[in-house]
């Protein structure tokens, strides 16, 4: 072996220029910005406007700051659990409106800033008292130290990697990657406290953290509620923090239970919040079955076994990410001994006794024990090869494996949710993976060294090369986002026997004025399920536009015959009876489509009421539903107008 090879060299921090450090973050945002570069004019897409514009509380800012209107908003799901994320919506909405630009530059900056806090995580872990003995790689992949290497090159997967587009692209799925932000955050602040009280030798002072500690301390757990605030999959962040103190320090049970105490009785916010804390404690507890059912179309036993079968989907995607759909046609299965089912649960099994099999052996580096039982030294160099001995990385991996797992759980588990997968619910899990796959390949390489003298330049070129394709593959696939007509053509492409994809495709065909599209679209969707009531209600808006005015009601009718509820039907007969002269069943049919709260514009529809009320010569309830709207949107132009005519009308 080459004299430089049998050297073990060390970073040395202090060697490098100050600048030097930076250079890791540039290359993270600089990869990021490249790879989604062509996003920040994407439109909204599916729910985003429903998410963003359609909610009264991100058009009015105050909402979050007012104790009234807090109140008065509770009982919506939405702002209740997920407040942070909503509250940067309202941020937004504030300072841009609907202009997407702002809202993707938003998304961007928060990607970027996770691959950051993946980089600072990978290389705090090898701070910490179970890699303190370990030395670097005799072989430097990077010129400096095997630790930046993996913390760099984790990272740029992390945010390259075009599995994490719909999390980023996707507007209102910065509530994903918003809790991933806390959620690596509050791990990497914990770490920080560790780190400190390891070196001080000081933790708690009658079982309170103290000083500059206590401040990391208590960043880490502030961030724990900002992350559950977020969305419900950080959940699971005590569990990752406990996971982590028990595979990389060190200390006795006792203590470091008590200072974990606090983060496990984070545990109770999200089912508290599901279950609503306004209840009796007895009647919260007798709802717990309901609250933790997303949909009720699935049973447990049947979204479980579908989710081995999705999860080894989402591995397929994590290391091939071809064929990738914003709505994927994904079978339902019922049971666990269905051949795909089983198949996919030995595999996953394999998976997680692998990361349980390296755990094990890299305790016997932890007891000092090397791979044939001798003890070794430090460093844990192997006398005979000059390499470090690869079990300290196998925790590494083990760690990654078991992130990746903890963290699908929430939404791959018991929990029945509408779509059984969704590509944005990997950004999170997707760090443990990548990790693992770092650590994997650089000792795949470092053996591949050992018997072909494989030199790190190629390493490098290798790993280089991977970046700039699974950069140049998020680019493309953002194209598909561009246009809602190219992405929905896509997703039909991909899922063609699915109604929804047909169903969207067919109402941003009718946007294009592509009216004979569109229905063509509509009747394919109702040829595989003729009981869908919103492709009915879609159908019967272009029949509108076309004239066909007793097909658009016969649509609306058949809409409210399958589902009675079904406000937005009412509102489209109200606009027809409206426009007909038909005033006093138009109002009826925006009253109860008011009654109902639908998912639309409530305001649109108290605009169209006084309109209607006009029409009936009520000026005074007319007045009176223009305000309404006016204070539900003040930005509502339309309203604004009626009631400025309105007042003039009659003098005033």
């Amino acid at each position: 072996m080459a004299e430089e090879n049998l050297q073990i060299m060390k970073y040395e921090e202090s060697t490098l220029p100050r600048f030097a450090v930076l250079i890791p973050f540039l290359l993270i945002a600089f990869c990021s910005f490249l790879s989604y570069s062509n996003t920040f004019h994407v439109p909204f897409q599916l729910d985003d406007q429903l998410n963003i514009s359609a909610k009264p509380y991100v058009k009015d800012i105050s909402a979050f700051f007012d104790p009234a209107k807090i109140e008065h908003y509770r009982d919506d799901d939405p702002f209740r659990m997920r407040m942070v994320g909503y509250f940067t919506f309202a941020v937004n909405y504030r300072l841009h409106g609907n202009e997407v630009v702002g809202y993707h530059v938003v998304n961007l900056a928060i990607h970027i800033i996770n691959g950051f806090l993946v980089y600072v995580l990978v290389l705090l872990t090898f701070r910490t008292p179970f890699f303190s003995n370990s030395s670097t790689s005799p072989v430097q992949p990077m010129g400096g130290s095997v630790e930046l290497f993996i913390a760099l090159f984790a990272a740029l997967l992390f945010v390259c990697h075009p599995i994490q587009t719909q999390a980023v692209t996707y507007i209102v799925q910065r509530l994903a990657s918003l809790a991933t932000l806390f959620y690596i955050l509050s791990l990497v602040a914990y770490i920080k406290w560790r780190l400190i009280v390891q070196e001080t030798g000081v933790a708690t002072r009658n079982n309170k953290p103290l000083g500059r500690s206590g401040v990391w301390y208590l960043s880490s757990l502030v961030s724990v509620v900002l992350a559950m605030k977020t969305k419900e999959v950080a959940f699971t962040l005590p569990l990752v923090v406990v996971l982590y103190e028990f595979l990389f320090f060190a200390g006795t049970v006792k203590k470091r239970v008590l200072c974990l105490v606090p983060f496990l009785l984070t545990l109770l916010i999200v089912p508290f919040e599901l279950m609503g804390l306004e209840k009796p404690a007895g009647a919260v507890m007798g709802e717990m079955n309901s609250a933790l059912r997303a949909s009720s179309d699935l049973s447990r036993w049947d979204y479980l076994f579908t989710q081995f079968r999705v999860i080894v989907t989402y591995v397929r995607l994590l290391f091939f990410p071809a064929n990738q759909n914003l709505d994927y046609d994904y079978p339902v299965y019922h049971s666990f001994f269905s051949g795909p089912v089983f198949l996919s649960f030995l595999l996953l099994s394999c998976m997680f006794g692998m990361a349980v099999y390296l755990l094990y052996k890299s305790r016997q580096r932890a007891t000092g024990k090397g791979q044939n039982g001798k003890t070794e030294g430090q460093g844990d160099v192997s006398p005979v090869t000059h390499h470090l001995s690869p079990l300290p990385y196998y925790r590494l991996i083990a760690f990654g494996i078991f992130w990746f797992f903890i963290t699908l759980s929430v939404e791959s588990s018991v929990i029945p949710i509408a779509d059984v997968i969704f590509e944005h619910r990997l950004y999170l899990p997707s760090v443990g993976f990548f990790l693992a796959a770092t650590v994997a390949l650089y000792m795949l390489w470092q053996r591949a060294n050992e018997s072909w003298k494989v030199p790190a330049k190629f390493a490098v070129a290798v790993c280089g090369l991977i970046i700039a394709i699974l950069t140049g593959a998020a680019y493309a696939r953002n194209t598909q986002w561009k246009d809602e007509v190219r992405l929905w053509e896509d997703v039909v492409k991909k899922s063609p026997s699915k109604v929804r994809p047909r169903s969207n495709l067919g109402y941003f065909y009718g946007k294009q004025g592509r009216l004979e599209d569109a229905v063509r679209e509509y009747q394919i969707a109702l040829r595989i399920d003729p009981d869908d009531f919103q492709v009915h209600d879609n159908l019967g808006v272009i029949y509108k536009v076309e004239g066909r005015i007793e097909e658009a009601i016969r649509e609306y009718r058949t809409a409210l015959r399958l589902k009675p509820e079904d406000a937005m039907a009412y509102y489209n007969l109200g606009n027809i009876f409206r426009e007909q002269g038909n005033f006093e069943e138009a109002i009826k049919q925006y009253q109860t489509a008011i009654r109902l709260e639908p998912e639309i514009e409530v305001a649109v529809l108290h605009n169209n009421l006084g309109i209607a009320y006009i029409g009936l010569g009520n000026l005074k309830e007319a007045e009176r539903e223009f305000r309404i709207a006016i204070g539900l949107d003040p930005d509502y132009e339309a309203a604004g107008r009626n009631l400025e005519m309105l007042l003039r009308g009659t003098g005033r």
